[in-house]
């Protein structure tokens, strides 16, 4: 009997080391999208500190991080908008929940002629991104600079021609593919890019631009995601804390120089 119980009791020991690591720390999967690893690496050496072990996993689109949380394949997520997400956990049918805000990449309004949004002619043609997601988001911010009006409590959705509801200047819009709008700014009298695409080509998203989001945007605020049953898991809360931080804020502003904005909102606030 004293050898079953002592094999036993060592496997029990070798389940609770395999689930923690040689290191003894416990591991943390979180996916993002691209490779821009700087703020989580930020947050993985504080996080080491009370022997939490974050693996950041990388992925080149804005589908697999999603679907992967949901398989259990990784255990949070922290790449994409609220706007995004609720849209893309709708359709398809997911049960994730965000659990933390943080942080907002503002979109923009660029012209290589214009220094004020409010100065182009009536008649002047502005370059706006052609896929449904970041249109909605472009026009929004074309009403928020005093451009346009949009049809009341607008969703991001639908034809510019349904969506514009007053366009007294009579201006032109320019559907472009995002990543060739920074381009076409030489052709166009405006062109509203969003923060990764302007970084892309060179653009500062505060400095290059003339008219940008702030952190009024709470629909294109970022967010750590999870599944529902891990809602409150005590680690991945404190993870998100972690983020949350006023040293994090300090280190996110000024690696991204204003690019990033760091954002701290309750969930209600972004309407979960």
């Amino acid at each position: 009997m004293k050898k079953v119980f002592l094999l036993t009791s060592l496997l029990l020991v070798g389940i609770v080391l395999s689930a923690c690591g040689d290191s003894g720390k416990e591991k943390v999967s979180i996916g993002i999208s691209g490779t821009d690893t700087v703020v989580w690496d930020y947050v993985a050496e504080k996080a080491a500190e009370e022997d939490i072990e974050i693996e950041i996993v990388t992925f080149n689109d804005y589908v697999q991080p999603n679907t992967a949380l949901a398989d259990g394949e990784i255990d949070l997520n922290a790449f994409q908008t609220v706007a995004y997400f609720d849209e893309f956990i709708e359709d398809r049918d997911l049960d994730l929940v965000p659990i933390a805000t943080t942080n907002l990449a503002p979109m923009g309004i660029y012209s290589d002629s214009l220094t004020d949004a409010t100065d182009i002619p009536d008649g002047g043609t502005i370059a706006l991104p052609n896929d449904v997601s970041n249109q909605g988001r472009a026009l929004m911010l074309l009403e928020d600079a005093g451009l346009i009006t949009l049809v009341e409590d607008y969703n991001g959705l639908g034809s510019i021609e349904n969506a514009v509801v007053e366009n007294p200047n009579d201006y032109q819009f320019e559907e472009v593919a995002p990543a060739q709008i920074p381009r076409a700014l030489g052709d166009v009298d405006l062109g509203v890019i969003n923060n990764g695409i302007a970084k892309d080509a060179n653009l500062h998203p505060i400095k290059d631009s003339i008219f940008r989001e702030d952190d009024t945007a709470v629909d294109y605020v970022n967010i750590i995601a999870s599944n529902a049953e891990d809602a409150n898991n005590e680690t991945y809360n404190r993870i998100a804390d972690l983020y949350q931080e006023a040293d994090t804020a300090e280190f996110i502003e000024e690696e991204y120089d204003g690019a990033l904005i760091p954002t701290v909102l309750e969930l209600s606030e972004i309407g979960w």
